[in-house]
């Protein structure tokens, strides 16, 4: 179905006829020399230029009429869709600190820390299995929030997951800095998620450390969601025990000894969330799986009509025949106005 975004723009179509009504001021001296100006004023004067005038007046009318239906926003709606929806409004706030470069991650499968050669960085097994928890939230609205030194909104809330998960792929350790803003996280999370429905506002929070930057306290935060009846779901991640070579022999500890355990388990508990705990990819995975039971997509639908904006075709063909229509007066009138200044020397000389 084709229509206008502006329908009443029309209105302006017959404008340039009312302009012959407007008394012309009387002025002697000219602001503005343009050398081929009659030629133009004498478009449609046919006693003058005859069927060329006729047709410049009629183009000039075309580029008029065109320059108003691209404003008028012409587009095409489409056959109307079925959008499944939850109207559940996930935020995902993912800790990219310098901590999350920590290599104690093993591929899914492999659960022997003698494997050192085939570990990689916590924040690549986030990416793995965050990034596939956010593509089967088909029908949620997700939003993600990306904190070190202070965070960043990423993405808004959107239903559109698969640009969430790709973003959340692209990010890198050292983005927003090396520290750690639990903090400032949940209280951003929280602020977008303010103007959403009751009952469908949820933060799932994953860090590997303590609260070391931002402004605000990770309490605060907890508290304000606590009132708004926001739930957070909170989870620590990284290995608790990691093997390395030193030249006394193989040496463990514990790469997770900055995480903050028991702040993050008092955040979830006060909002009427939950704690994970995430020590491995495979762990990952079952509170992937967890979090699907406990937040299940109750699918709706809504219906929607894609929308094809078309305003650039009028648009661009007013700007062609404009060109076409300056060709055909610029060059003739130049050479108009040179060879009458070469008479005119030819003479006096």
């Amino acid at each position: 179905m084709f229509e206008f975004g502006w329908l009443w723009l029309l209105a302006l179509l017959p404008a340039p006829l009312l302009m012959r009504f407007v008394p012309a001021k009387t002025q002697n001296d000219a602001a503005l020399r343009v050398p081929f100006f009659n030629q133009v004023h004498g478009m449609g004067q046919s006693s003058q230029g005859g069927r060329k005038n006729i047709a410049n007046y009629l183009l000039l009318w075309l580029i008029w009429v065109l320059c108003v239906l691209a404003a008028a926003d012409p587009r095409w709606l489409g056959e109307a869709k079925s959008l499944p929806y939850t109207g559940r409004d996930l935020m995902l706030a993912v800790d990219i600190s310098k901590s999350m470069d920590e290599k104690d991650m093993l591929p899914p499968g492999v659960t022997s820390m003698q494997f050192q050669n085939r570990s990689y960085n916590r924040l690549d097994a986030v990416k793995a299995v965050i990034g596939d928890f956010a593509r089967q939230r088909q029908g949620d609205r997700l939003g993600l929030i990306l904190f070190a030194d202070q965070a960043y909104l990423q993405a808004p809330l959107t239903y559109d997951t698969a640009t969430v998960n790709q973003l959340l792929q692209e990010a890198q350790i050292g983005f927003a800095g090396a520290a750690t803003a639990i903090g400032d996280a949940l209280g951003l999370a929280i602020k977008r998620l303010k103007d959403r429905p009751e009952g469908s506002r949820r933060i799932i929070l994953l860090s590997d450390g303590a609260n070391t930057a931002g402004q605000t306290e990770p309490m605060d935060a907890a508290q304000k969601a606590r009132d708004m009846g926001v739930k957070i779901y909170t989870i620590g991640f990284g290995a608790e025990e990691q093997i390395v070579q030193t030249a006394f022999g193989p040496r463990r500890y514990n790469p997770s000894r900055d995480l903050d355990e028991g702040a993050l388990q008092e955040i979830a508990e006060l909002t009427g969330g939950q704690y994970f705990r995430a020590r491995s990819t495979e762990e990952l995975e079952l509170i992937h799986k967890r979090l699907d039971a406990l937040e299940p997509i109750e699918l709706d639908e809504l219906k929607v009509r894609p929308s094809k904006r078309l305003f650039f075709w009028p648009l661009g063909l007013a700007l062609l025949l404009t060109l076409l229509l300056a060709l055909r007066f610029i060059p003739f009138g130049t050479t108009a106005a040179r060879t009458s200044h070469r008479q005119t020397a030819g003479a006096d000389s």
